[in-house]
Formats: structure tokens, sequence, C-alpha cells
């Protein structure tokens, strides 16, 4: 008699799992009440300038590119426990001083600070897992996070619209107390998961020399080739409120009702798809994301009906579900350990570039050629370079291949 897959799960991974699966749920619950109608905020507060609440968008990710460049490093010298709760409290601060707000640069100012914060999270978050999960399982684990992220986006976004209507000051004021509630259970339950290193090797990694980026080129190209991915997720954050506002009375209740129906699909089918794709190769998972990703870029241009535009978020759906654990499976296996914290960091920049260029260059093109050219655009370079993201992952996986295959035939 086969279990349920959550319930499976929760004798298989240790006490600092389970802290980042429930404090994403309090997060990203807050975080979708918030994230849909950041926008929307910002373009009434801003006298309806889609360039400035733009600009705006993009300061986070872009302070974030920066912070990204050490996060990672520190994660692998001071521990993962400092980097995360110190990113909770950051983000905290700074979410609930939207409330305040009501000038440009006071809009600006919190970005940036949101920005260091968030960006200081992740590295060390997924360092954590590297740490304390067998590879084998890692996609699965990756998997189940994301499931985690999606029960707020399940629920948040329809709660949100009702807050939103009513006072939008309570969602900042919600957010910055879930992620208050997060640093609590990472200080009460999280253990450091830093692999213990000799006194020879913490004097060696003091008088390490600087990393050198062109000895890592195939975390390079996988995060260079990852950007139109994240590019589609910062136009979704940004200019397609904005282009559902053109196709649709209520957009609004649209907006909310496909996050919702995104979430729901995620929680249903994450876990199910995680178990059936575990043994597949990373390139096939890759090159089926690619081909998704493409096709919703389209939807998201030309589609009129909400019906239609449904289906499409389903194929989405689908393609991140696939994408997300694989791909960051792939750099947990390819990153040496003494390096995952710096691993994940770089790779995370891609998501920060996209969303601080996205935003800017989505919303000029917007502005220009309205939301059909835009995503039209978007799917020609998601296709092109999913190809190349294929071909090149497979080749990786080929070079790892070759040693098991020569040692097995020695013996």
């Amino acid at each position: 008699m086969h279990r349920f897959p959550f319930f499976s799960l929760i004798s298989k991974y240790d006490t600092a799992i389970w802290v980042r699966v429930v404090g994403t749920i309090l997060t990203s619950l807050a975080g979708f009440m918030m994230r849909p109608y950041l926008v929307f905020y910002l373009y009434d507060k801003l006298n309806g300038s889609i360039f400035l609440s733009m600009l705006i968008v993009g300061l986070q990710p872009l302070c974030g590119i920066f912070v990204n460049l050490y996060a990672g490093s520190l994660s692998d010298r001071y521990g993962r426990k400092p980097m995360m709760l110190a990113a909770l409290i950051i983000q905290a601060f700074a979410i609930g001083g939207y409330i305040f707000a009501s000038h440009v640069w006071e809009f600006a100012l919190i970005s940036v600070i949101n920005g260091i914060g968030n960006a200081m999270f992740g590295p060390a978050a997924n360092a954590q897992i590297s740490d304390v999960v067998p590879q084998e399982k890692r996609a699965e684990v990756f998997a189940l996070l994301h499931t985690a992220l999606n029960m707020g986006s399940a629920f948040g976004p329809l709660l949100g619209l009702l807050l939103f209507t009513w006072n939008p000051t309570v969602i900042f004021l919600t957010c910055s107390i879930a992620l208050f509630a997060y640093a609590g259970l990472v200080i009460w339950k999280v253990p450091e998961t830093m692999p213990v290193k000799s006194p020879e090797e913490k004097a060696s990694t003091k008088k390490s020399p600087k990393i050198r980026w062109l000895d890592h080129k195939p975390l390079l190209w996988i995060t260079l080739m990852a950007m139109p991915v994240s590019l589609l997720y910062a136009q979704t954050e940004s200019t397609f409120p904005l282009h559902l506002q053109q196709q649709f009375e209520n957009y609004k209740t649209v907006f909310a009702t496909i996050i919702t129906f995104n979430g729901c699909v995620v929680i249903a089918l994450q876990l199910w798809i995680a178990k059936r794709t575990e043994h597949v190769s990373a390139y096939l998972i890759v090159a089926a994301s690619y081909l998704l990703f493409t096709i919703v870029a389209l939807g998201y241009g030309f589609v009129p009906f909400i019906a239609i535009l449904l289906l499409v978020e389903f194929l989405f759906t689908i393609g991140e579900m696939l994408y997300g654990p694989h791909i960051q499976k792939v750099i947990s296996v390819i990153a040496p350990v003494e390096h995952r914290g710096w691993y994940f960091s770089v790779f995370g920049m891609n998501w920060q570039l996209s969303r601080t260029i996205g935003p800017m260059l989505g919303g000029l093109l917007f502005s220009h050629y309205g939301g059909k050219v835009m995503f039209a655009v978007l799917s020609v370079i998601i296709l092109i370079v999913g190809i190349a993201q294929t071909r090149y992952i497979r080749n990786i996986n080929r070079k790892q291949e070759e040693p098991v295959i020569e040692a097995a035939l020695q013996i």
C-alpha cells in the first residue's frame, strides 16, 4: 500500500528542511498577497508612470546582483544560519517600510534594502539543502519547497485582492510579520549545516586566493542561458498585469485567478511530477521546459479569453514544475563542496539580472509596441536559448558519465 508522497517525506528529512517548508508557506502566502498588486500600487502612487513603476520594481533585483557576488561566499565562510537570519530580518523591516512611503526616493530606498535581504537568503538556504540532502533526493526536496511556495500563491492573491481594495497597507504589515515569524523559526529550530572544516581547512580558506570565474565556465553558461526563463517570470510580475489591464475589464480578478490556479496545480502535481521525473536526464527535462515556456510567452501575448488563458497557465505550471527542481539539481551536482553557497549565489544572479532589466526593457517594448510584440520577441529568445541550454547540459552529463564508464570497464 502506497502512502501519499507528502507523508512519506516527513520521516525522510531533518528539521532544517521542514522549517524551510513551513517558513516558505508563511512568507509566500504573505508575499503573494503583496506581489501581484505592488505594480498597481506603485502605478497609482506614481501618478500612472509605467517607467517609474518598472524602475522601482527593478531596483530590488539590481541591488541583489551586487549582494549576490558576496552572499554565497559569506555563507561558505560564516555559515548558512547567520545569513538566512540576517536576510529575513532585513526583508521584514524593508517591506514594513512600504506602509510609510509616499515619495519616489522612499520607494526606491525600500526596494534597495529589500533587494539586499532577498539576495542574501537564497544562496545560503539552497546550499543548506546540498549540505543535508543526498544528491539523488535533491530534486525531490526542491520540488517540495516549490510546492510550499505555491501554497501561498494558491490562496494569497485572492486574499490580497480583498485587502488591496480595502487597505493596501495591511498587506505590507502582514508580509513583514510573516518574515519575522520565519526568522523566529530559524533561531529556534534550524541548526548550522555547513560541513565542519578542520583547522587546516579553515586556515587555507582564509588564505585562499579569489575565485577565478573562468575556472567555472559550466556554471556561468548555465546561468546565462537560464535568463530567458527568468525574463518571462519578470514580465509576469511587472508588464503582464498591465497587459491584462488592456485586455480585460476585470483585470485584477483575472490576474488573481491565474496566479491562484497556478498555485493549486503545483500543490496537486509538483511532488508527483518530481517523483516521476527523478531519474530522467536533466537535459530532456530542460528541453521540455523551454518548449513549454515558448508556448506560454505566445499565449500571454495573444490569448484574449480567460478559459484559454488558464490552459496557457497550466502549460506554464507544468514547465516550472519540471524546470525549477531539475535546474537547481544540476547546479548542486556541478558545485564543488567548498563552493556550494557561491554556486547557488552566482546561479541566482540570473533571476536578479532578469528582474532588473526585464521590467525596464519590457516596459519600453510594452510602451512603444504593446504586449503582443513584447511577448512574441520573448518567445523567440526562449526557444533559441532553450536549444543551446539543452545541448550544453547534455554535454555536461556525458562528460560526467565518461569516468564512471571507464572505471566500470577496468573492473
